[in-house]
């Protein structure tokens, strides 16, 4: 047989969105896969620090992390790319310049740094376990790399933020209710804010299967969502989930049955891969 090196998607494709824990007949075939000789990996948006704690979790010792530019393999870390930081530079200032509050992930971990408060005035603090740094010594042009940048403009005055086309980077509004625990005493996110970060997985496993010197025609990944649409390419078989959105079924190679449906052991099965 030959061997295949399988990329999974996480949120509704691995776990079921109702428990985040991994759906049993997929566990299942992923230790088939690996007991055949296969290649199991991860593939996820998550920063490397957060997605490692699903990875230990679950036994992965493999993943593309932080939008693609994260590399893990056999549990090591093998890179973790920044933003641009030049581009990073032109955003935050031009937002300095409209009077928008920022942070920014400065390493792998969940603090963000700021040089004011201004952020948690205009949205509050964010849904994800986050520690929030105010430092106003901190200069910014300085810092030696960006992962993330995070800007407090509303939707509507968008536009006006001319230089966030100055990265290659994808950016991304989360939806913005109760921003926060009901024991919490700063206000939740009213306007919401943009978020600059790495989209590019489908990138993330072209090097992931330079570093491992394998042929990706040999690529198989799962995924359900429109984050997922990178990593659907022809230059490898994609399979997307039945309880997936209908842009990433069009595009894909084969459609599966719903995860909770056992949609990946039956994908498996079907391609004879266990």
């Amino acid at each position: 047989m030959e061997k295949k090196y399988f990329f999974f998607d996480i949120d509704g494709t691995l776990t079921d969105r109702s428990t985040g824990k991994i759906v049993p007949s997929a566990r299942e075939a992923l230790d088939r896969l690996e007991a055949n000789g296969h290649f199991v990996a991860i593939a996820t948006g998550r920063a490397h620090y957060k997605a490692r704690k699903f990875t230990e979790a679950n036994g992965f010792k493999n993943m593309v992390c932080c939008g693609g530019n994260g590399c893990v393999i056999n549990n090591e870390l093998v890179e973790n790319i920044p933003l641009d930081k030049e581009g990073c530079l032109q955003i935050i200032h031009q937002s300095e310049e409209l009077g928008y509050g920022w942070c920014v992930a400065l390493d792998d971990t969940k603090d963000v740094y700021m040089t004011d408060d201004k952020f948690l005035r205009q949205v509050g603090k964010r849904k994800e376990p986050t520690r929030y740094i105010i430092d106003n010594m901190l200069d910014i042009d300085s810092v030696d790399a960006i992962y993330k940048i995070y800007v407090a403009i509303p939707k509507e005055e968008e536009e006006k933020l001319t230089k966030k086309e100055y990265t290659t980077t994808s950016t991304a509004r989360p939806t913005c209710t109760a921003n926060l625990p009901p024991s919490s005493s700063a206000r939740p996110c009213e306007r919401g804010y943009l978020m600059f970060q790495t989209d590019n997985k489908g990138g993330g496993i072209v090097k992931m299967m330079e570093y491992l010197g394998a042929d990706i025609k040999n690529v198989v990944v799962f995924g359900d969502d429109y984050n997922d649409m990178d990593m659907f390419c022809k230059d490898w078989f994609s399979i997307a989930m039945g309880n997936g959105c209908q842009d990433l079924k069009d595009v894909a190679s084969y459609v599966t049955d719903t995860n909770v449906n056992d949609g990946i052991k039956k994908a498996c099965e079907h391609f004879e891969w266990i």
